[in-house]
């Protein structure tokens, strides 16, 4: 035992030594296997930023909450002056609460763009009306004072909540709870301001991305009584009122086994309200997570796949070098078996050097596989700092995601690196084991 333990040792020194006489080429061999131990790690790393933080956006919408929105019909360009009446009612909110017994909540909201004065500082933005669940739904964060309550729902507050920008802009360095906006002709009082909250990236064709810089929060009670359901607009030349009483209504049942069943009756119920037109939509986010799961170990399938072909390239280059080697240490072979080494000897010593070109590129891949974090930080860092216009035109999720490191990639990687050098090596060990000794002497 120990002796074959001593003559794999001696064979790998010899196979080390070997391999140091022609350091450019061993290190061009090595290189190969660096790219594809890292391709693997890299591009497994990313792929898992990504479908992790789309399924957190995912996760937030609430694996037990069901989304109905409201959906614009196509428009009427016939028309010049009209009312277009569509989407979601109270009547749906009253009568789904009443036929499906699993829901728990219901959060309905009502959203428009407003413009927002102090004095003669103006500001354009979206005005919202909505419940207290939209803070922890959308992971707001405040700044200064609260934001609304049951209470300033129930009784009809005319009470606003900022977000940052729009603080920022109306009352720049002075702080604006326990002051007034006006918004129309109402005058509504700041009881908070949100913290600055980055926007979300949309999630497949389900939702659009959203912007939260530019929102003014009111109780949605208030919103129906003091601006109703009928909102005017003028664009193009073309007046156009619009009456709609909820833009989205999230439901949430009391269990995720409830979640599909209470769909299916949320779905006939709208069905049966709205039977002349389709201006609604169903979104379940157990489904989009699961959905998601699904296409995340696709993606990681398919990025494993190109990293693979990274160290398959790696090994033709590993099996091209060895074959050289073979036939520029032809007569070295001839006097080796000629002095006594057997062919299990000869093919031992190309293993030897084979497996070692593999392990230094197995190592060397797995360290710049763990750099992937820092580089890719390194990136976004420069783009943002001299590709401002770059930067603005990529999505959102992409900016904010970061690379996670998969463990069971650094183990995969190395062993199929391993697997590389040896499957390979065994062609180049064999032939050159396979040549008769006298002609091999014979070879200049």
């Amino acid at each position: 035992m120990m002796s074959t333990l001593f003559i794999w040792i001696r064979t790998f020194q010899l196979g080390f030594k070997s391999l140091i006489l022609h350091p450019m080429r061993s290190a061009l061999t090595v290189l190969g296997i660096f790219i594809g131990v890292s391709s693997v790690i890299w591009l497994l790393a990313i792929g898992e930023g990504i479908s992790q933080k789309t399924q957190e956006q995912i996760e937030s919408l609430g694996a037990t909450n069901i989304i109905v929105q409201s959906i614009k019909p196509p428009d009427d360009t016939t028309s010049r002056v009209r009312v277009l009446v569509y989407g979601l009612t109270r009547f749906d909110l009253e009568s789904i609460s009443e036929m499906v017994p699993v829901i728990k909540e219901s959060y309905p909201i009502r959203e428009i763009q407003q413009r927002f004065m102090v004095g003669d500082q103006r500001v354009d933005g979206r005005m919202v009306g909505c419940t207290p669940h939209y803070m922890t739904s959308n992971n707001l964060k405040m700044a200064r004072g609260n934001f609304l309550t049951d209470t300033d729902c129930k009784e009809k507050r005319n009470y606003c909540v900022l977000s940052a920008e729009v603080a920022e802009e109306l009352f720049a360095f002075n702080d604006p709870v326990g002051k007034s906006i006006r918004i129309g002709k109402r005058i509504f009082d700041v009881i908070g301001v949100c913290a600055p909250k980055s926007p979300s990236a949309g999630i497949g064709g389900s939702f659009s991305s959203q912007d939260f810089s530019r929102d003014v929060y009111i109780p949605i009670q208030t919103f129906w009584s003091e601006l109703g359901d009928r909102i005017s607009t003028s664009r193009s030349g073309t007046y156009e009122t619009t009456e709609i009483q909820i833009n989205q209504i999230t439901f949430q049942v009391n269990s995720v086994e409830d979640v599909h069943p209470a769909s299916e009756l949320i779905k006939q119920v709208l069905e049966q309200n709205h039977r002349d037109k389709k201006d609604w939509a169903i979104t379940v986010p157990l489904e989009l997570l699961e959905q998601a799961q699904t296409t995340k170990m696709m993606f990681m399938l398919f990025m494993g796949l190109i990293a693979a072909i990274s160290l398959l390239v790696g090994g033709i280059g590993i099996m091209n070098i060895m074959l050289a080697t073979v036939t520029e240490r032809t007569r070295e072979i001839g006097i080796r078996r000629a002095l006594g080494a057997k062919r299990s000897d000869i093919i031992r010593q190309f293993l030897a050097e084979t497996i070692t070109l593999s392990v230094m590129g197995g190592i060397t891949g797995i360290l710049g596989g763990l750099i992937c974090s820092p580089v890719v930080e390194f990136i976004k860092w420069f783009l943002v700092n001299y590709f401002p216009r770059v930067t603005n035109q990529l999505p959102p999720l992409i900016m904010s995601m970061a690379p996670i490191i998969v463990p069971w990639s650094i183990f995969l990687a190395f062993g199929i690196s391993m697997f590389i050098g040896i499957a390979f090596g065994l062609y180049p060990a064999s032939r050159a084991a396979a040549m008769d000794p006298i002609e091999a002497l014979r070879h200049e």
